[in-house]
């Protein structure tokens, strides 16, 4: 047995007359080669030994591979391990075969009924998605794309093509929206307020722009154009309206799901506290259902889509265009993580584009929390859609671009993704997510229900001193906004009514809106049974806003709107632009882009307002396309 020991701080080197005379220290980083070795054996016996170092070594840096580990050689790999790819593959062939069998007899046996063309529109959804994933992992479609149309449009042969597909679609969608507008004009000229109302907005933004001299028109006439194509479709045409309101019902009947959890959670009678035990599950559940689609791509493959699109039609960069398509299915919070990796480099007209579209949009997980409120969801849904584009047409005449922009068409591949481990733990952390924002939701509804009850209790007290009866903030929020609801194109008798809601939606929150919104549908719906009931238009006595039903001795509280006022105030409404919500973003973008915390504080105001005169916009364009 022996015990090396090692004590070496430098060594002597011999001169020519074997005197040390020269003291040569330790070589950094290589002192295993220059130490002094004491070696003691099981005798007792201390032999005393120098590591020979060669001449070459002394005036020279050590070899920085002598201090890194060697590779350890590649472990053979199992027979399963070599078989796995093969083996899943085949797995997934198996599947898809099995269900084209399955697809084949379901279309024989059910031919044109409505479950037929849903599956039918499922599997095509389905199909596209599997192929678009494929594309990209496999051939890496993403970079390919991006690398020909960045090379491409370089060229004067490429600009000048997308010169005329541009210009071609702008003359197309122009004839298009002229035909719409003089129909209108001839059959309900009424409609024409709301057209004025559009106007009117496009030129008081244009008055307070940052910037007038670099707004880019080609950008803004692409919003509005974008706007009014999909409500020519979802509205004027009975195949789009068929369409959304097969898809809102749909999307009804999906969310009743989340019934069965709540039952089980709270017993049968969990709808005697509505809003705890009915709604608020149902946010759990769409919560989780949509981190469950972001785990498989599914949602990055719809906003990559959408956002290439708009990118397309409105020149917009890469973070604004996935900002805006992702802000139709999730919150202003979520979104700006798809496109974290760019928020320091984005320039101010940049993030107030990403602050507006998460202010002039909901979520998709509070779609069924407002279609509770009696908010029809083919209405909610085409408002999210059509608020898109119009916030970044508002965006970019409010605050246009100063800046060079850092953005590339490359920009598309780098999307954010999750950090799930499987699709179990995907739809557990989306439960576990949604407790935050239901925890949020109530909370702020109670205190913002007390803090509204508390200012009407003082506005009331002061008006008594002055002999005005029922002071209160709503009544306040009628008369200023007044003017807002007339240019949207609201029936005459009902502008106090959506004023109020406007006002509420604004200074509160939408929520809080929706809920008054619910108590009008509710009282049209009482109104009109009792009209067809008793078989009598004028049975009935109207005292102030209320409305007293002789029959039945029922007083419909507040009164009612026409169906045309409701729905342009379900699109007004239909934004989380309130000042509460610019606490919300300030606090989450400067998290994710603490270098831009100054500019984002700046523009956060801003983009509220540009966020709600979206919604304003899109219930501009509901009134001109309404007909009735």
């Amino acid at each position: 047995m022996s015990i090396e020991l090692t004590k070496v701080q430098s060594i002597q080197s011999p001169g020519k007359d074997g005197i040390n005379n020269s003291t040569m220290p330790i070589l950094n980083g290589n002192e295993e080669s220059n130490r002094e070795k004491v070696i003691a054996d099981g005798n007792g016996q201390i032999n005393v030994g120098f590591t020979e170092i060669p001449d070459s070594d002394l005036n020279c840096k050590p070899d920085p591979k002598r201090l890194e580990p060697e590779d350890p050689e590649p472990e053979e790999k199992s027979y399963y391990q070599k078989a796995k790819p093969y083996l899943c593959t085949g797995f997934y062939i198996l599947l898809v075969i099995l269900y084209l069998i399955y697809f084949g007899w379901a279309m024989h046996f059910g031919q044109g009924d409505g479950a037929s063309i849903c599956l039918l529109i499922l599997t095509l959804f389905a199909a596209f998605i599997i192929l678009y994933h494929f594309l990209n992992n496999r051939l890496k479609l993403n970079d390919q794309i991006a690398n020909n149309v960045s090379e491409r449009m370089q060229t004067y042969t490429g600009e000048k093509i997308r010169t005329y597909c541009r210009w071609f679609m702008i003359a197309l969608a122009l004839a298009v929206v002229i035909w719409v507008i003089v129909e209108v004009a001839i059959k309900q000229p009424n409609n024409l307020i709301s057209l004025a109302g559009l106007a009117f907005y496009l030129i008081v933004f244009y008055i307070f722009s940052v910037e007038r001299k670099k707004v880019k028109w080609y950008t803004v006439f692409w919003g509005l154009m974008i706007q009014l194509i999909m409500a020519i479709i979802i509205i004027r045409t009975q195949a789009g309206y068929d369409a959304f309101e097969f898809l809102g019902e749909q999307v009804s009947d999906f969310l009743t799901h989340s019934d069965k959890g709540a039952e089980f959670v709270f017993g049968a009678k969990y709808e005697d506290h509505l809003m705890a035990f009915k709604i608020f599950p149902t946010i759990v559940f769409f919560s989780s259902i949509m981190s469950m689609l972001y785990y498989l791509g599914v949602m990055q493959a719809i906003v990559l889509v959408l956002g290439r699109s708009i990118s397309f039609c409105m020149d917009t960069t890469p973070a604004e265009s996935i900002t805006a398509a992702s802000n139709i299915f999730v919150g202003m919070t979520e979104s700006p993580l798809l496109v974290k990796p760019f928020l320091n480099d984005m320039t101010g007209s940049e993030l107030h584009a990403v602050m507006t579209g998460g202010f002039a949009t909901i979520s998709g997980s509070l779609l069924g929390f407002y279609s509770n409120f009696g908010a029809k969801p083919q209405h909610l849904l085409s408002a999210s859609v059509m608020s898109a584009p119009a916030a970044l047409a508002l965006s970019k005449l409010l605050y246009p671009e100063t800046e060079i922009s850092k953005a590339s068409v490359k920009d598309y591949g780098k999307i954010g993704k999750g950090s799930e481990k499987s699709l179990l733990d995907a739809a557990s952390r989306g439960a576990s997510q949604a407790i935050k924002l239901v925890a949020n939701i109530g909370v702020n509804l109670i205190a913002f229900i007390s803090i509204l009850s508390f200012v009407n209790a003082v506005l009331m007290w002061l008006g008594d001193r002055v002999h005005i009866e029922k002071l209160t903030f709503e009544k306040i929020c009628s008369y200023v906004l007044y003017p807002i609801a007339f240019l949207m194109g609201t029936a005459q008798d009902d502008c106090l009514q959506v004023a109020e809601l406007i006002g509420t939606k604004t200074f509160l929150n939408e929520m809080i809106a929706y809920s008054r919104l619910k108590k009008f549908v509710d009282n049209r719906r009482i109104f009109d049974n009792y009209t067809n009931y008793y078989n009598m238009t004028d049975d009935w006595t109207q005292i102030g806003r209320d409305i007293f039903l002789n029959q039945t001795g029922t007083t419909l509280v507040g009164g009612i709107m026409e169906v045309r006022s409701e729905i342009i105030s379900t699109y007004a409404l239909c934004g989380f632009a309130n000042i509460g919500s610019m606490g919300i973003v300030l606090g989450g973008l400067t998290i994710l882009a603490p270098q831009k915390r100054d500019i984002i504080a700046q523009t956060v105001v801003r983009a509220m307002i540009a966020g709600n005169v979206a919604c304003f916009l899109t219930a501009c364009i509901a009134g001109l396309m309404i007909y009735q």
